[in-house]
């Protein structure tokens, strides 16, 4: 399931989409410091009110926005778990009818629950939908539509939120003339910062996939490893981020603590071609081979055992394979660093080239190549040619 697919989804959660088709919604409420159901309640999702409707659709846009291996993570199911979710999760999915699709949710909910109480009242809400998919775009001269064939795709959608408690005010009364203390005592669904959710089955082009499940964590780069491995079984992952430092240790490993930013630019421009050539296919993976081959194509003379042995000794696996879109830094954007003690300065990958560390005077400076003249505060920088300023 690549960036497309996810979007192709999030993009159909809007109320009256007539590709989307959402049965039921089950919502169940958890107590803080408890792991039991307090309450549960399954209804039609076309019998909310359609502000509620919206609240929900908003809350899984949110649930499903991120970027892959950093928030959003497509897990494969571990087939010895107990309690194997993706058996329950498909049940849910095949059930015909609700009392059978609740049974199986709330053995999801328990199992989320299970020796993990929380610190504030949860509510978990559980869709199940089918999401139409046309196979072929609108042909204007036939006026063929895109609806007359599509792909059919049933999915369960969870998304868990906290509460929080109802604000305290002070409101003033125009009819009695005196100041009131008001104080509410439901909680509120906070459906706007969701705490972890998942998508069953995945999508890929147009075809469901039951193996895998799409995780939504709460923050980038910090996955909840209990809810991966416990509470959907799914296989380890590695998020983007530690992807990245994976390699930046590998590459330490092999040609040393120090590299040039030219080298680097290098580096970073052969992965950034790997990963646009494959844009429209399966995201590529780098292992220690092709590391090697770009380290070569950077200029740097390495042998493969070393680069093997950086492999087995950073990742523990020496055929661990690196998610190239992990390793490179927002290529066209100021993503990369440079920090010394008199300033911080951001680049873009593509512009490492420019820059250069050098000698002058016996001092260190950063030498960065301009085309224009560099303003400071509104004021463009007078030229100088070896410290001395030119007139």
């Amino acid at each position: 399931m690549d960036k497309k697919d996810i979007a192709d989804i999030r993009r159909q959660l809007i109320v009256d989409n007539d590709l989307l088709k959402i049965s039921d919604i089950f919502n169940v409420y958890i107590m803080k410091d408890t792991t039991d159901i307090y309450h549960h309640q399954s209804q039609p999702f076309d019998m909310l009110d359609r502000d509620q409707q919206e609240l929900f659709m908003n809350n899984f846009k949110k649930l499903l926005t991120g970027q892959l291996d950093e928030k959003l993570f497509e897990l494969k199911f571990k087939h010895d778990a107990e309690n194997n979710s993706q058996l329950i999760l498909h049940k849910g999915l095949l059930s015909s009818d609700v009392e059978s699709w609740k049974e199986q949710m709330l053995l999801m909910t328990e199992k989320m629950m299970k020796d993990h109480p929380y610190e504030q009242d949860i509510v978990i809400s559980f869709i199940r939908a089918e999401y139409l998919k046309p196979t072929k775009k609108r042909n204007e001269e036939t006026e063929e539509s895109e609806r007359d064939a599509v792909y059919s795709n049933p999915f369960i959608l969870c998304s868990m939120n906290k509460t929080e408690e109802p604000k305290k005010e002070i409101q003033f009364d125009y009819i009695e003339k005196e100041f009131k203390y008001k104080v509410e005592t439901d909680p509120v669904i906070d459906l706007k910062k969701p705490m972890a959710g998942f998508l069953f089955p995945t999508v890929t082009d147009g075809a469901s996939d039951v193996n895998h499940v799409l995780y939504a964590a709460s923050k980038a780069n910090e996955p909840d490893y209990h809810f991966i491995e416990e509470v959907l079984n799914g296989e380890e992952i590695m998020t983007a981020k530690e992807d990245k430092a994976a390699f930046e240790e590998v590459i330490k490993d092999v040609v040393g603590e120090q590299l040039t930013p030219s080298t680097l630019a290098n580096v970073y421009g052969e992965i950034n071609r790997v990963v646009e050539e494959n844009e429209e296919d399966t995201p590529p993976t780098l292992d220690y081979k092709d590391v090697e081959q770009v380290l070569h194509q950077s200029g740097e003379q390495v042998d493969t055992d070393t680069v093997k042995t950086a492999f087995q000794r950073v990742m523990d696996n020496e055929s661990y394979e690196l998610k190239a879109s992990s390793i490179v830094p927002k290529y066209t954007s100021k993503s990369i660093k440079i920090n010394t003690k008199v300033a911080t300065i951001s680049i873009s990958p593509q512009d490492l080239q420019h820059v250069r560390q050098v000698n002058y005077n016996g001092k260190r400076c950063i030498m960065i190549e301009v085309e224009e003249d560099a303003e400071i505060d509104g004021f463009k920088m007078l030229p100088e040619a070896f410290g001395e300023s030119l007139s």
